[in-house]
């Protein structure tokens, strides 16, 4: 029965302070619905932890959609507040950046500002970072693909030097091959314009590019991808030693950034799924 003896549906619906559609909503709430949505629940946990703890609610009802499902973003933040689900880029924690100003004047051009890269592997973009260890500091540099995102070359050690890039560097040339020409962006930090840095670019056919002074947006794609690293494995982590760091940074780049990290820009798949795809429809996927 859809009325108590006593009181009408207009009665209930302003005892329970709904609309009468709202109140019919109610009474007709049945178990197959509850059933459905603790499924959607346990899709959204089940991708929540794909991702680590990464993803927000328009991440995941893009994935969900990449699967061939749908949901709305408003139900899906509604479930994951219910849930206690928070992609970690929601916290927050104060940023700290280095940058060198040394290098001044010509000679440093920035070729990212005159060329737009439009297919993997023709433009990289390289910076270098601190991740912090019980043991001190411990310098990552890494080598990201501009187009596919995907982190090419990587390489940490105790002291920020020269052979920190020339290592980077070696490990993407050693793995990938590059079309000749490519650009190679940085910083103006003394690293990059060594001139042992500089003669392994040209010897490999490398382009030298260089951000403009005191502008780090220049190489946004660096900045980018430090600060969701931090974020994701870093921030609210501890580690008590620098080999302890090091296997993180490498199970972060190349076990999930690089194969499963789904990013919104690359249409919700990986950088390494992106890159795979961009080789057969590359057209559609640039435009």
């Amino acid at each position: 029965m859809r009325e108590h003896p006593e009181y009408t549906v207009a009665e209930w619906a302003e005892f329970l302070q709904v609309s009468r559609s709202g109140y019919y909503r109610w009474l007709d709430a049945t178990p197959e619905a509850a059933e459905k949505d603790e499924a959607e629940k346990l899709q959204i946990r089940k991708i929540w932890d794909e991702g680590k703890g990464t993803y927000g609610p328009d991440r995941i009802c893009g994935i969900i959609r990449e699967r061939g499902g749908h949901m709305g973003r408003a139900k899906a933040a509604r479930y994951m507040e219910e849930m206690g689900l928070s992609s970690c880029h929601n916290w927050h924690r104060s940023r700290s950046l280095t940058n060198s100003k040394k290098a001044r004047g010509t000679g440093y051009p920035n070729l990212m500002r005159k060329e737009t890269p439009l297919m993997p592997r023709v433009a990289v973009a390289s910076d270098i970072t601190y991740l912090r260890s019980g043991e001190g500091f411990e310098y990552l540099c890494v080598i990201k693909d501009v187009v596919s995102g995907e982190i090419l070359g990587s390489h940490s050690a105790e002291r920020m030097t020269k052979a920190l890039v020339i290592k980077a560097f070696l490990s993407m040339v050693g793995r990938y091959k590059l079309e000749d020409g490519c650009i190679f962006h940085s910083d103006r930090g003394s690293q990059y314009t060594s001139k042992a840095v500089q003669v392994i670019l040209k010897q490999y056919g490398f382009r030298q590019s260089f951000s403009r002074v005191g502008m780090p947006g220049d190489n946004s794609w660096s900045e980018s991808f430090f600060a969701t690293m931090k974020k994701e494995k870093f921030h609210w982590w501890h580690y008590d030693t620098r080999e302890q760091v090091r296997a993180a940074a490498f199970e972060y780049i190349e076990v999930f950034y690089n194969r499963r990290r789904a990013q919104k820009r690359l249409g919700y798949l990986s950088p390494r799924d992106y890159y795979e795809a961009l080789q057969n429809r590359p057209l559609s996927l640039v435009a």
